[in-house]
Formats: structure tokens, sequence, C-alpha cells
């Protein structure tokens, strides 16, 4: 029977944890804060190239009235598209493929060389290969940005199937479950953690993926804006971009850490 004296500690620990996530918190506006005002500090004083560098303030103001003319909405929102599904592509297949690997043990080892020879291979250096045979598009742009993090999502997940507890599978296989019972009940539950951290990964993987295939072919996007400014010479633009794309990334990664929390809630 809980007592006072329990939920007394309880309130403790929960006080705890409250204060322990506020001084993160403020130690990372912290770095943010002096990041910028140094950077900005920096650039005025001349220690470094304002040409070359810019300036968190040149950026703002950059940023706000292509903002508000409505060209920098135009390339985030299609960049953003570009990397959702991307992501969301990469993701599924690679579990997919992981569950196809999981199900078939004769089929994981005729695999496995391959699943290694393509995970070293610089997936970036397909980019002309797709470019050429999907042709210049979203296409081409959303396939760099799933088949960069498919191959990692496979062999990671792939990996934490194998490691499941066996005694939980030989307590299943006791009842009689089927392969497909074992998968539901067992091995999906508790290889679900690993997902979600594969999904944290590949929210980085889906952004290098997208931009890189608008380095190569493409008439929008945060990636074709970053070459466009490279070539006129235009590096406020090119920081505009990569301050976007950071900023649009770390929301990706925050969603992504609430899903996680959400299906530990609802799974666990």
């Amino acid at each position: 029977m809980e007592t006072k004296s329990d939920q007394r500690l309880f309130e403790q620990h929960k006080q705890k944890i409250k204060r322990e996530k506020k001084i993160v918190f403020a130690w990372q506006l912290i770095i943010l804060v002096s990041f910028f005002s140094l950077w900005e500090v920096m650039s005025k004083m001349r220690w470094i190239d304002p040409l070359i560098f810019s300036s968190p303030s040149k950026i703002f103001n950059h940023l706000t009235s292509k903002i508000l003319d409505g060209s920098m909405i135009i390339h985030t929102q299609v960049t953003l598209f570009e990397t959702v599904l991307g992501f969301i592509i990469g993701t599924i297949l690679g579990i997919l493929i992981a569950t196809t690997l999981w199900s078939s043990t004769r089929f994981a080892k005729i695999m496995d060389p391959y699943l290694v020879i393509l995970n070293a291979m610089p997936k970036v250096a397909l980019g002309p290969i797709i470019i050429v045979a999907i042709g210049p598009g979203y296409l081409s742009i959303i396939t760099m940005g799933a088949i960069i993090s498919v191959i990692i999502t496979t062999l990671v997940v792939y990996s934490a199937f194998k490691e499941v507890d066996p005694n939980y599978v030989k307590v299943l296989k006791s009842f009689g479950a089927t392969r497909a019972q074992l998968f539901k009940e067992a091995i999906f539950p508790a290889t679900l953690p690993a997902m979600i951290s594969t999904l944290k990964v590949n929210v980085g993987l889906s952004w290098v993926g997208v931009i890189v295939g608008e380095f190569l072919v493409s008439k929008e996007g945060l990636g074709y804006l970053i070459v466009y400014g490279f070539q006129v010479f235009d590096f406020t633009l090119v920081m505009s971009s990569l301050i976007l794309i950071a900023i649009f990334a770390a929301i990706m990664y925050k969603i992504v850490e609430k899903i996680e929390r959400w299906l530990i809630k609802h799974t666990v």
C-alpha cells in the first residue's frame, strides 16, 4: 500500500527531473545565444571574413525579406516535402526489408554480404545514376533521400530483431505460436526502441540525401539556393539556407522524440 512517504519521494523525484530538464534547456539556450553573439561580434570586428561567413544580423534581415516576398517559403516547402517523403519511404522500406530478412534465415544469409557492400558504398555517388535512370525532378531527389537511409535502417533493425531475448521466443513457441505471431507478440514490441533510434538517425540522413539531390538536379529547394549562392558569391544566401535546414532538421528530430514517448507510453 502506497504511503504518504512514498508519495512525497515520488513528488521529489518528479521535481528533480523537471529541474534537471530546466537546467539542460538553459545551458542549451546559453550555448546557442553565445554562438550567434560571438559570430556577430567576430563578423563586425572582421576577425572572420564577413563576405564568406556573413553574420547573424545579415542572415536575419535576408530571411525576413525573402519570407515576406514568399520566395524562401516556396523553396523551403519543396525541400521539406522531398525530405519528409524520403524519410518516410526510407524508414518504412528499411523496416520491411529487415522483417523479410528475419522471416527467412536462408534469405538473410544470402543477402548479408550484399547489404554490407551496399552500406559501405557512398550513396551520394549513386546520385548521377539515379538521375539518369529516373530523370531529373522530384522523384529522383526523393529517391536520393530514401536510398541514403534505407540500408542503415535495414541493418540496424535486423540486428535488433536478432538480439531479442530468445527466451521470449521459446515461451511463445511452447504455446504453438506461428512465426507471424512470434513477430507480432515478441520481436516487434521488443525492438521498438531500436526502430525509434533509427528514426532519429534517418532525420539527418534524409536531409543529406535530399540536399545532395538538389545540388545535382533542381530548380527549387534549399539545396538549389545553396548552389546558386555559391555561383553568384552570395554567402548570406548560403548561410540562410543552412540555418533553415538546421531549424527544420531540429523540428523533425523533436517530432520523432514526441512519437517515441507516445509509442513507449502506449506499447510498454
